[in-house]
């Protein structure tokens, strides 16, 4: 893609062009929140599990030395070695464990799950001299490259400060019992770690801002591409049939909620029905609802329920059907018919009264 080209993306972009570049594993993702993360799981795993596995590495160790004259070559020695390098597994598993799982929450928190091979997809710009080139000295890189070093600089400026506060007790180390010497070195760490991740907090959250703001940047639109992908979404058969679907729900919603306000129900039995209403001032009776079939069944079924009048007569019924719109006077042919059958109900009413 050309400057030109990127310098027409003044739109925002819609959220089918952002689904798209989603799944595509295009996210706005920062690294740096992952290694917050990471660091703070470090740092969890250096309080909870540093006793044990110190413990279970000296004492492992202690047997080590302690016999190693015992140790004979060719079989004795892979003996040792495999030993060795199971009390070194399970002492570490449960701080890579919980590396691994801040690792993954890191991740997870900025986007859901995906799979997606796209990113794996050959590209002729991936292979491009230019694209590789704009890739290694455009703004993204160096922006990236200034902030390793501002983060390289303030990291060693903060550990400085730290141990050159501490530089008493590091004169002493040299002289402390192995059981002191790995209480203090432990109280260090753990606050260089402190240090480290307030520090990375703030850094975390910047980061995560810009890389939200650059992708909401990336993802920008040209009027011409919100254009095409409006005609797209109209002119797709799918939402076209979605669309009718909820239109037709709607306007079913609606008769059968005006039933109960007609005068009488046009029926033929098994297929047609047709509400009218009238009252006194109306220039013509008008149709509330119609309908066939299963439609019909459901609007006598309302009109039972409701009191309202239900007429048989096939022929108009059909007749009404084919020519009378929702919410519209009936035609002007069918005036004396239904003027006989609204007669009928009303002669009916009275006589019930």
């Amino acid at each position: 893609m050309n400057q030109e080209d990127q310098d027409d993306k003044t739109e925002e972009p819609t959220a089918r062009k952002l689904e798209e570049a989603i799944n595509k594993g295009d996210v706005g993702k920062s690294q740096e929140i992952t290694t917050l993360f990471v660091l703070g799981g470090f740092a969890l795993a250096a309080m909870m599990t540093s006793g044990f596995t110190a413990t279970h590495l000296l004492e492992g160790m202690t047997g080590f030395f302690a016999n190693a004259h015992q140790v004979t070559e060719g079989a004795g020695h892979l003996f040792v070695m495999r030993e060795a390098l199971v009390m070194i597994l399970v002492a570490l598993s449960a701080p890579f464990a919980i590396l691994i799982v801040a690792g993954i929450v890191g991740g997870g928190m900025q986007h859901r799950p995906l799979w997606t091979t796209e990113p794996l997809t050959p590209k002729v710009d991936r292979i491009s001299p230019i694209a590789g080139f704009k890739r290694v000295f455009g703004m993204e890189a160096l922006v990236n490259f200034a902030k390793g070093l501002l983060k390289l600089a303030i990291v060693g400026t903060l550990v400085a400060v730290i141990l050159w506060g501490e530089r008493a007790r590091i004169d002493t180390l040299v002289q402390m019992e192995a059981a002191l010497l790995f209480v203090v070195v432990k109280d260090l760490s753990l606050k260089l770690l402190a240090g480290v991740l307030a520090l990375f907090f703030f850094v975390a959250v910047g980061d995560a801002i810009y890389q939200r703001f650059a992708w909401l940047k990336r993802q920008r639109m040209t009027r011409r591409e919100i254009k095409e992908e409006f005609k797209q979404s109209e002119g797709s058969p799918e939402v076209k049939a979605k669309v009718r679907q909820i239109r037709m729900e709607r306007a079913r919603t609606r008769m059968m909620a005006a039933v109960p306000q007609a005068t009488v129900i046009v029926t033929n039995p098994t297929h047609y029905a047709v509400a009218l209403k009238y009252e006194k001032g109306m220039a013509a009776p008008i149709c509330l609802a119609k309908g066939v079939d299963a439609l019909a069944l459901r609007i006598r079924e309302k009109a039972r329920e409701n009191d309202v009048p239900i007429v048989e007569n096939p022929p108009l019924a059909r007749a009404l059907h084919a020519t009378v719109e929702i919410d519209r006077e009936i035609p002007v042919e069918h005036y004396a018919a239904v003027a006989e059958v609204i007669g009928y109900v009303l002669r009916l009413k009275r006589r019930r009264a």
